[in-house]
């Protein structure tokens, strides 16, 4: 039984609606819903409150398969920053590119913009435990992005100085 399961199972052997049970635990109604259709999981707070609130363990609570769900449902999500990072990326190459070949000053403006989304998606496709496990080669990582980040900043300057 998963955690959604467990969870709207005991509100509703407590006869609560998901909206009485999202003021008593204070959070928000769409909150319940995501925890019973395992959209989502509540913080380690919100786990307190609700096994204080239905008087069971937090153990009782979740459970392994819980736990892998959690994992991949941030693996989903990591690929999905991974393919957005990849067209931040790719719009990033292609308004440099354009900006140099057709020597249109603005253009720059575009790669720029897409290179901080690069960046910004780029260190989000770590899903959260595998960024936790990475503290160790954080420095190379960071420095991987910023050499990126450089080299496009270098081309859009050259790219303003020649035009």
């Amino acid at each position: 039984m998963t955690f959604g399961e467990k969870l709207k199972k005991l509100r509703t052997d407590k006869n609560l609606t998901q909206e009485e049970l999202a003021d008593a635990i204070f959070v928000t109604r769409t909150a319940i819903s995501k925890w019973e259709t395992d959209k989502g999981y509540p913080s380690i707070d919100s786990l307190k409150v609700l096994s204080n609130y239905f008087d069971v363990s937090i153990d009782e609570l979740i459970s392994d398969a819980d736990v892998e769900n959690k994992k991949q449902l941030e693996n989903k999500k990591s690929k999905k920053f991974y393919a957005t990072a990849i067209c931040f990326l790719i719009a990033t190459v292609v308004f440099t590119l354009l900006a140099y070949i057709l020597e249109i000053k603005y253009l720059t403006v575009g790669s720029c913009l897409c290179m901080i989304g690069y960046v910004i998606f780029a260190i989000l496709t770590k899903p959260k435990d595998k960024r936790l496990q990475m503290r160790k080669v954080i420095v190379p990582y960071i420095i991987t992005r910023a050499v990126l980040f450089v080299i496009v900043v270098s081309i859009t300057i050259y790219t303003l100085v020649t035009l």
